[in-house]
């Protein structure tokens, strides 16, 4: 399956021009002549099937031959905040990963011990959006600005998802599986390589943040997100 990015479209459309991108990508790369027939997301959970009209390099312009809304659609909600790594594509790796997985909302978070401070969010969407594609999934991921952790738990504050938080100090946990249960929406949090700090915890814990085990190992950064998007996605999984 051939599948392109193209947020600008919408399920009425009957007619659709890529992007100049997308149509080098189309016509140079892949070679595709008129007749082909490709596959289209939105990031919205729209599949458009559409057919090649007239393959230019710069504007490939192509005919909608049907439309599936709500594609693959989770009954879940993911979202895991997150500190990232020192080395940038080890954070890119996760992004990578998770997205594969299967996760639906991303906020890089910077602690007392984070050692990044801040993150590009340009290069980083291009990451999410290359392994949705690859994935071929119709939703992506959303990825915030980076925040502090304070900043964040003030603001979810109120939000009723199911909360967790990740943290190395010994004291009595849960395994993350024990925790949630499937069609919720939960809230994730994720430390640094030198954890999160003790009053980072109290203030989550404080907030009704439920502490939990991700396994016996100590964990990176980048390896207890996948974890605990592998476990999330496991819960959820249809029977």
């Amino acid at each position: 399956m051939q599948l392109f990015f193209t947020e600008e479209i919408k399920p009425d459309f009957k007619n659709f021009i890529l992007s100049e991108e997308e149509s080098k990508h189309a016509i140079r790369v892949l070679r595709l002549q008129v007749g082909d027939k490709v596959h289209l997301i939105d990031g919205r959970g729209g599949l458009y099937e559409a057919e090649i009209l007239d393959p230019h390099p710069k504007r490939t312009v192509l005919t909608i031959l049907n439309v599936k809304e709500n594609y693959q659609q989770s009954s879940y909600h993911l979202h895991t905040a997150i500190a990232p790594t020192k080395n940038i594509d080890r954070f890119e790796w996760f992004l990578e990963k998770a997205t594969e997985i299967g996760i639906h909302e991303i906020t890089p978070l910077i602690c007392e011990h984070s050692e990044r401070k801040e993150v590009k969010l340009d290069r980083l969407n291009k990451v999410i959006v290359a392994a949705m594609k690859q994935s071929l999934k119709a939703y992506i991921p959303k990825l915030n600005p980076a925040i502090t952790f304070s900043q964040f738990c003030k603001q979810q504050e109120s939000n009723t998802a199911t909360k967790v938080i990740a943290h190395c100090i010994d004291s009595e946990k849960q395994y993350l599986n024990e925790v949630i249960q499937p069609g919720k929406h939960y809230i994730l949090l994720i430390g640094p390589e030198g954890d999160f700090s003790t009053q980072e915890i109290e203030q989550a814990l404080n907030l009704g943040y439920q502490p939990i085990s991700l396994g016996e190992a100590r964990l990176r950064t980048e390896t207890a997100g996948i974890t605990s998007c592998v476990e999330v996605s496991l819960v959820n999984r249809s029977k």
